[in-house]
């Protein structure tokens, strides 16, 4: 049976080992908290997104220029009941070079339709992929602004998912 596993795509016009050097630098993108190192395999980081959530990363795999993973070895998501639904996933950045253009298939190992983050982390990575990195990549800063309707559909499905408790814990990391 095949995963319908999260992924998104962007291209640009930057080397396919400078786009690794991006990718590990977390802040310049990701609008997280960011503790530990992802430079090297087996680093170890963590993030977090506010209130008690945090997520913890081991980097599993690193091929100069060609891919990064990072496994998700524990993880605290209070605004869903499953608090650990990321855990054991793998974020997968595999890049292509060619004629000075990168192209990046981003992959969220495990994030599928099926579970109950996964509209949620939809719009997140939607969002961190295609307009934050992409950003970082040819500008050198990340976008760290989400559209607001993306941050209003955003707490209105914390709302539907978990009722005012979680729309209060997603109002405190939203974006």
């Amino acid at each position: 049976m095949e995963k319908n596993d999260f992924n998104r795509s962007i291209s640009a016009k930057i080397s396919a080992g400078e786009a690794i050097k991006k990718i590990s630098n977390i802040p310049g993108w990701w609008g997280v908290t960011f503790t530990g190192s992802s430079e090297k395999q087996n680093d170890k980081f963590t993030v977090k997104m506010g209130g008690d959530s945090f997520f913890n990363f081991t980097v599993a795999e690193l091929i100069p220029g060609k891919r990064v993973v990072w496994l998700v070895t524990d993880c605290n998501m209070p605004w869903i009941s499953d608090k650990k639904e990321w855990a054991n996933t793998k974020l997968i950045f595999d890049l292509n070079e060619n004629n000075g253009v990168t192209e990046l298939n981003f992959k969220h190992e495990g994030l599928t339709p099926d579970v109950e983050c996964y509209k949620a982390c939809e719009l997140g990575w939607t969002h961190w992929i295609k307009t934050s990195l992409f950003s970082y990549f040819t500008t050198g800063k990340g976008d760290f602004n989400q559209p607001s309707e993306t941050i209003s559909d955003y707490l209105v499905m914390m709302f539907q998912i978990g009722g005012a408790k979680n729309l209060k814990t997603a109002a405190q990391t939203s974006y």
